[in-house]
């Protein structure tokens, strides 16, 4: 038995509140989604399960009205509907048993935010709480099997990432991805009518595999891909609602030597990055280990500010004349500098022009030293 769902996950409190609004959760496929609430509520008797690969759970919602929704709930008093954006208007259906049906727990999971988001945003304007549940993170980890041990990991998961079955299924990782990326990435997308070239997109995402950490070109992107530079900047959306990848992009303010619309791109998941690819050495072998280290502390600082309502604005700051940061939030009026070192030979240090622009400024180098408390540990 695979010990994954004995993980704690950082969104589960607040998951099992009556608060009369729906909850809906969405994330990448294989996140995790449905072990968790299986973790939270396989105990619980009162618990009504929908899923919406289901043909008889799409059935039995179609058309329903609140009085028969109220037969159908019962006594129970949580309903979860798993993969409910392929449940037809489901937005209307959630804001039936919101209105009409109080002291219920109603969740709802998704795996494209371009489906769900889009599906239940006008329904359920005011009546919803939306959590994201990405991949295990450095602090779930941790959690679980401890500080010391998560840090001897480190390296293995800077190749293999932390997809919950690829972390409890150590030896099999490479197979375990390969079946992520060829059965589960491209499902929501190719789905969606406006995607049409998976050819093509495969060559845009290992393109980007290989740009992480840089600042990448529409124009150059689609020379790649023989794509139209449009066309190219919309995939990347949809890549994003999908949580393939996310954009971070230049922050600018008050010099003129300030980029202003470059955009650097990062992978949610450095085990799909590396399978894409198909880059698995060690990272002693490795010459882009800056680079996974780098879309390694964006990502999990993502993490924590999400699960722990950090509320900020996420840049990167570079000049015409190569000045720059690696990461930069806007938090509270106040600009926090991040430059962040793998090798511990070289030197780093946050560029002068940017404390002398931004006197107010708080700036940190970030390394293997000390790493964990920018991740909340």
């Amino acid at each position: 038995m695979s010990e994954i769902k004995f993980i704690k996950r950082l969104i589960d409190s607040g998951l099992k509140e009556r608060s009369g609004k729906a909850k809906i959760i969405i994330g990448p496929r294989q996140a995790g989604k449905t072990t968790l609430l299986h973790q939270l509520f396989d105990n619980e008797k009162k618990v009504l399960w929908f899923s919406g690969d289901e043909p008889d759970d799409n059935a039995t919602f179609e058309g329903i009205t609140s009085t028969r929704l109220k037969n159908l709930i019962g006594e129970n008093d949580t309903i979860i509907i798993d993969e409910a954006q392929k449940i037809n208007d489901i937005g209307t259906k959630l804001k039936l048993i919101t209105d009409h049906i109080k002291n219920v727990n109603i969740i709802a999971t998704g795996s494209s935010a371009f489906e769900l988001t889009n599906k239940v945003n006008e329904s359920l304007t005011g009546r919803k709480r939306e959590f994201n549940l990405y991949p295990l993170s450095f602090k779930e980890m941790v959690d679980h099997i401890g500080f010391r041990e998560e840090i001897r990991l480190l390296p293995h998961r800077l190749v293999y990432g932390y997809y919950p079955e690829v972390v409890s299924n150590p030896g099999n990782e490479k197979e375990i991805l390969a079946e992520i990326v060829n059965s589960y990435l491209f499902k929501d997308i190719l789905m969606w009518n406006r995607i049409q070239k998976s050819d093509k997109l495969m060559k845009l995402l290992q393109a980007l595999a290989f740009q992480i950490g840089n600042e990448v070109s529409y124009n150059e992107l689609g020379k790649i891909t023989e794509l139209k530079n449009d066309t190219v900047e919309s995939y990347i959306a949809i890549l994003e609602k999908a949580f393939i990848v996310f954009r971070l992009g230049a922050f600018n303010r008050n010099l003129r030597k300030e980029l202003k619309r470059s955009r650097k791109i990062y992978f949610y998941d450095l085990g799909i990055r590396n399978a894409l690819i198909s880059n698995f050495r060690s990272i002693e072998l490795r010459d882009d280990i800056g680079k996974l280290w780098e879309n390694f502390l964006v990502l999990e600082r993502l993490k924590h500010t999400n699960y722990n309502k950090i509320y900020c604005n996420k840049y990167f700051w570079r000049t015409t004349d190569q000045q720059e940061i690696d990461y930069i939030e806007d938090r509270d009026g106040t600009l926090y500098a991040y430059e962040f070192k793998w090798n511990d030979i070289k030197k780093v240090k946050i560029p002068k022009i940017f404390t002398t622009t931004y006197p107010n400024s708080e700036s940190m180098i970030i390394s293997r030293d000390n790493f964990e408390g920018f991740l909340g540990i």
